[in-house]
């Protein structure tokens, strides 16, 4: 039985989809201004580890994410670039894809763009405006009246009267409430805009994914996701939004990730402190990347350091010297450490708890590498299998281990080297091969003499 914490209920709940098997799961996406920094990755990881338990378990799944794809940041970078808003997020979202693939992460089912919803937009603003829950003030804005929605706060657990305190309306608003947001932006000179009953503008922010995720999922389904710092006000208001205007419940259960940080600040673009996946992707691995944003649990944050990167290359470097060598077949046995990890992922995607099976594992190939060939091969393509629904330990072990080689050594040159000192051995030239070994150190070569011969990888 799979339970999730639900941020809505402060508490692990069983989890029961609304229809049956089928799972419908949305995920606040980018706002695609600039690259992506690890932040997103840390998001984008997170729930494509939710996907691929949700799948494994037997759920048929359709997970939506969406993209931002018109906001103040978008319009503002165009305008400092000297480009057209849908030129630079045009661009943006291929690199965003760009990413993704590097990372080992599954594209979503659909991946809608708020720009293609505007008709959408309109027609949720209307009916709120209908109800009493929106307003037009007549200078082409429209505001959301959150005084009128009975349980505000109910995500966030924020008070409406805590709130207030120090909130303003500022000059160039019209609200009624210094607490109603925006859902209907009127149009400002030099600014994108559409047609819309109340003048030309643009979407807030929040309507957009109160929108798309209707429209994707319908009126009401099974997970909402995002970044922690997404939860008041972003997700507070979708709340708001959705559920006056359908008079049903959003969304079943919310789910939110971690931040990352660094010296215990949020990694942020508006704070200057941020790292993208391509500058950290040009030093690490994907995978080692990958493996430091699963191997913490989905809710807790992430020191970012040179220290926790070097720990995740680390960990890979032994489930991969467990795999090298080994034949890949079909995974057999180990039905035990199954349902170990099972248990984990089952524990609202425990993969600290899950990674820790994975270690055994290893110990267990290590052990039978030498005694029982088949039954080690048998435990390795089980380690895959596991690994699988993390995203790691697919690649060739030697393609892991010798990353970064190419450019730095010559691969033809160290296999002759090794020859070379197979045949002093062989000669019991004990100082030949202590030469040539130190050659290959020279180079930045180590050296691994084991039963099925011997490899080698790159320093450190």
């Amino acid at each position: 039985m799979l339970n999730i914490y639900n941020t809505l209920s402060k508490t692990k709940e069983a989890f029961k989809p609304l229809d049956g098997n089928k799972v419908r799961m949305y995920v606040c996406g980018m706002t695609v201004y600039d690259y992506c920094h690890l932040g997103h990755g840390r998001s984008m990881v997170a729930f494509d580890l939710v996907t691929r338990w949700l799948r494994k378990s037997g759920y048929e799944l359709t997970y939506v994410r969406n993209i931002t794809d018109i906001d103040d940041k978008i319009i503002n970078r165009a305008n400092e670039n000297g480009e057209t808003f849908d030129a630079l997020t045009a661009r943006m979202i291929d690199a965003m894809h760009e990413d993704e693939r590097r990372l080992n992460i599954l594209p979503p089912d659909q991946e809608p763009r708020a720009t293609d919803h505007i008709a959408g937009m309109h027609a949720m603003i209307q009916t709120l405006i209908d109800k009493g829950y929106a307003y037009a003030p007549g200078n082409g804005d429209v505001y959301y009246r959150v005084g009128k929605f009975v349980g505000y706060g109910k995500l966030s657990r924020k008070k409406i009267e805590d709130l207030r305190i120090g909130a303003r309306i500022e000059v160039d608003e019209a609200k009624q409430d210094p607490l109603d947001f925006v859902l209907w932006k009127g149009v400002k000179p030099g600014e994108p805009s559409w047609e819309s009953p109340w003048g030309p503008g643009r979407p807030g922010w929040h309507i957009e994914c109160s929108v798309m995720s209707t429209c994707c999922l319908g009126e009401s389904f099974d997970i909402h996701g995002g970044g922690s710092d997404l939860e008041f006000p972003h997700h507070e208001n979708e709340i708001a939004q959705s559920e006056a205007a359908t008079g049903k419940q959003y969304a079943n259960a919310w789910m939110h990730c971690g931040m990352i940080r660094i010296n215990g600040e949020k990694m942020s673009k508006s704070l200057n402190n941020f790292f993208t996946i391509r500058d950290v992707l040009e030093k690490y691995h994907p995978e080692v990347v990958r493996y430091l944003l699963v191997a913490s649990h989905y809710r807790s944050a992430i020191n970012y350091s040179e220290d926790s990167l070097r720990d995740a290359k680390g960990a890979l470097e032994r489930f991969y010297h467990a795999l090298r060598g080994l034949p890949r077949v079909e995974a057999k046995g180990g039905e035990a450490f199954v349902e170990r990890f099972s248990m984990a992922m089952n524990d609202d995607f425990g993969t600290p708890e899950a990674c820790a099976v994975l270690f055994d594992l290893v110990r267990e190939i290590n052990r039978l590498r030498d005694s029982d060939l088949d039954a080690a091969a048998g435990l390795a393509g089980r380690l895959r299998e596991l690994g699988d629904v993390l995203g790691v330990l697919q690649l060739e072990a030697d393609d892991f281990l010798r990353a970064g080689a190419e450019g730095k050594v010559d691969a033809a040159e160290v296999e002759a080297l090794i020859q070379a000192r197979l045949q002093a051995r062989a000669d019991k030239n004990w100082a030949e091969s202590d030469r040539v070994r130190d050659q290959l150190t020279a180079m930045g070569v180590v050296l691994e003499d084991g039963k099925g011969g011997t490899t080698w990888r790159l320093a450190d």
